[in-house]
């Protein structure tokens, strides 16, 4: 049996050499680069919000303030006999998971930071805080449960969190919106600029695409070849870009890390969020391939 190999299909259109080469590297490495730091700073804002909603909706705090009294002892135990009772009644909650009433030690660290070291908070009068954990996907009845503490403990105040939370969301959400915004905008500017760069080479190459023409060959012919080359240039252009990338975002995340208060801590880039920044050169030679490609066949059904 006589075995027939065929040798690869050589390129006659000299698009190697075309000028236009180096200025789409550099504009993709640079559109992959902003895409990639924008898209973990939406991943990691989504990733903000669902442990906001784990964390803080799934949780409700029971403040007793003070009693106004100029015997400072006696208004001491009543607030803490204002507390047990409370305590009491929020651990015979059927949607209560955990209730933890918080030590004058715990209170006094989480005073510390927003007072400073030079406060004497022995001498301020500090109100007793009461966490309580609820149960996965429990419903509490906010308003029945604030009437019962009152009947109790008149000096306590039911938060739920939610007022502040959902301001919280909102921002983050504009913050979302705005960068899948941006995200948009590289793509359109990174297709815009490979479909004029394609527009200019198939004007210098028009020649040569005629002679092809000539000689039979396809605008899907043509355009493959385009496509080809256009999509080698997007993944090598994805590469670097991810490449400088992956950096910034460490460099961020370190920053981000130093603020005090927990809450940018919740932001967090999952494996399934690194292996979607990482695949970005995919995405950027699949869209340079698929610009070009139209590109092609739409100019030159104008044009012949």
């Amino acid at each position: 049996m006589i075995w027939k190999f065929k040798s690869s299909r050589h390129q006659e259109l000299p698009l190697s050499k075309d000028s236009s080469n180096l200025f789409l590297k550099i504009m993709i490495s640079i559109s992959v680069f902003l895409f990639a730091v924008t898209l973990a700073g939406v991943l990691a804002i989504n990733s903000m919000l669902v442990n906001w909603n784990a964390s803080i909706l799934g949780s409700l705090t029971v403040q007793i303030v003070p009693i106004s009294n100029s015997d400072r002892q006696k208004a001491h135990d009543e607030m803490l006999e204002q507390e047990q009772r409370a305590v009491a009644l929020l651990s015979a909650m059927p949607e209560a998971k955990k209730v933890t009433a918080l030590s004058e030690d715990q209170l006094q660290q989480l005073l510390r930071p927003w007072l400073g070291d030079d406060v004497d908070i022995n001498e301020l009068p500090m109100p007793r805080l009461i966490d309580v954990k609820l149960k996965s996907g429990a419903e509490v009845n906010f308003k029945q449960l604030a009437e019962k503490l009152a009947t109790i403990a008149p000096q306590a105040s039911l938060d739920n969190h939610k007022l502040w939370l959902n301001k919280l969301i909102n921002f983050a959400a504009g913050l979302k919106v705005l960068a899948l915004a941006v995200l948009l905008l590289v793509i359109g500017v990174t297709s815009g600029a490979i479909f004029y760069t394609t527009q200019t080479s198939l004007g210098l190459h028009k020649d040569v695409i005629e002679i092809l023409h000539i000689m039979g060959a396809k605008d899907t012919y043509i355009a493959q070849q385009y496509a080809g080359r256009t999509a080698w240039l997007g993944a090598i252009g994805g590469i670097i870009g991810v490449m400088v990338a992956v950096p910034v975002i460490f460099l961020i995340a370190h920053l981000a890390s130093q603020i005090e208060g927990g809450i940018i801590d919740e932001a967090r880039l999952s494996t399934a969020s690194w292996l979607a920044i990482i695949s970005l050169p995919v995405f950027s030679s699949l869209i340079a391939m698929q610009t070009a490609y139209y590109t092609v066949k739409r100019t030159l059904e104008r044009m012949m």
